[in-house]
């Protein structure tokens, strides 16, 4: 017999003689199943945006643009959080149509033919998405974080786009509806500029003054402008570094190549881990206060605990006019912002969903996302091994070029 024979031959074996597997113990506790936010998109059309909002039809061209400047969003998992950063974009103003979400699960078109349950991790609805106006690009696998970044700079081949805004798909965006001073006044008194609207400003400036641009970051890399040729110049981003200090040994990379890397401000763009409970209230639908709930909640809290939150989470009086919403909305999102940053961890979001067994393409979450901790640590080895240097002061604390990756001794041994 040959020996690769054996593995398939288990039957010859006596099953008293055969070795048995120790299984993981069952967890103590399961979150209860998630929840649509937005269950009024399954039967009909997204409601008007704030009339404040909405954008001058190809207002872009006032700006000088060359063509009207997309938005990509990738999604792995977690719809609920999806369609809240999507929905965000379009009620600060963001035209549907100028939106791209990228479905990158894995799922080949399961999603696509509706094969999937709400509990499914990889669970996207593309009739929903197409009810609210935006595009669906499909990855032919699935991709690491910076594989997925260089697909960003394909499309721009594909569709010709001399630049492009991205963003991460857990992110709440709201507009500066209060005013701020030096950018916008008030929603609803002359002048007002949406989101989208101050996007297009700082894009237009941005070509127009600076010819080594390499990004504008809008809260850190929360959205992003980014400049397909500056990305293109630098090699892109290293894929064997799929997560965790990617995007150190990008934005490293183009600030050696003189590449610029400006903040600006176009809105409030709020890093979460949670979702609102009803998405209606990103149209400002009145009957809905704003709050939010966990995708992926904690054990629940004993009687005590319990009422203590629930005392941080009274509404307050009733909300008169737009601008009031908005700072409800605001506030909100303020705690949801503090909320992911707690005690529990950034990415608990990611493990909301727990069914979805026996359905096509089916990948045991928690086996998931424990395989994407090895190769995040396995990605910052590279990073190390590349630049001889432990930490992202490669240029300060390395003296490091561009032209020294692998090219140089660990620091740390020398």
């Amino acid at each position: 017999m040959r020996p690769r024979q054996a593995f398939f031959l288990t039957g010859l074996i006596p099953e008293e003689a055969q070795p048995s597997p120790k299984y993981k113990p069952t967890p103590s506790y399961t979150p209860p199943p998630i929840q649509d936010p937005f269950p009024a998109l399954a039967t009909s059309t997204p409601p008007p945006i704030p009339e404040y909002n909405v954008a001058e039809k190809d207002i872009w061209i006032k700006y000088g643009l060359e063509v009207p400047p997309p938005l990509i969003i990738g999604f792995t998992r977690s719809w609920p959080m999806l369609l809240q950063a999507v929905v965000s974009y379009i009620t600060a103003g963001w035209p549907a149509e100028q939106i791209y979400v990228v479905e990158n699960t894995g799922m080949q078109q399961a999603n696509a033919r509706g094969q999937l349950s709400l509990q499914h991790p990889w669970y996207m609805n593309h009739t929903s998405l197409k009810r609210l106006g935006v595009n669906i690009i499909q990855t032919p696998v699935l991709l690491n974080f910076a594989q997925l970044q260089n697909f960003y700079l394909s499309l721009s081949y594909i569709h010709s786009w001399p630049y492009y805004f991205w963003s991460h798909m857990d992110v709440l965006a709201l507009g500066h509806e209060n005013g701020f001073e030096g950018l916008t006044p008030r929603a609803g008194e002359p002048g007002y500029k949406s989101l989208y609207t101050l996007c297009l400003e700082e894009l237009s400036r941005t070509l127009a003054t600076d010819e080594r641009w390499g990004t504008r970051f809008f809260a850190y890399d929360h959205l992003t402008l980014q400049n397909p040729k500056a990305l293109e110049d630098i090699g892109g981003w290293d894929t064997l570094i799929p997560y965790y200090m990617t995007d150190c040994d990008t934005y490293t990379r183009f600030h050696m190549r003189n590449w610029t890397q400006n903040d600006s401000n176009c809105g409030v763009v709020t890093d979460t881990s949670v979702v609102l409970d009803n998405l209606l209230v990103l149209y400002r639908d009145p009957s809905v206060t704003p709050d939010f709930r966990d995708p992926n909640p904690p054990p629940p809290p004993s009687a005590s605990e319990g009422e203590q939150k629930m005392k941080a989470r009274d509404v307050p009086p009733g909300l008169n006019g737009p601008v009031e919403y908005w700072e409800r909305l605001l506030e909100v999102a303020d705690r949801m912002f503090h909320y992911k940053h707690g005690d529990r961890g950034r990415n608990t979001w990611q493990s909301g969903q727990h069914g979805g067994q026996g359905e096509p393409f089916y990948y045991d979450s928690a086996g998931f996302s424990e395989a994407l901790e090895v190769l995040t640590e396995a990605g910052k080895e590279v990073f190390r091994r590349k630049w001889g240097h432990g930490d992202c002061d490669l240029i300060g604390g390395g003296g490091l070029k561009f032209e020294d990756q692998w090219k140089v001794l660990k620091d740390w041994e020398n």
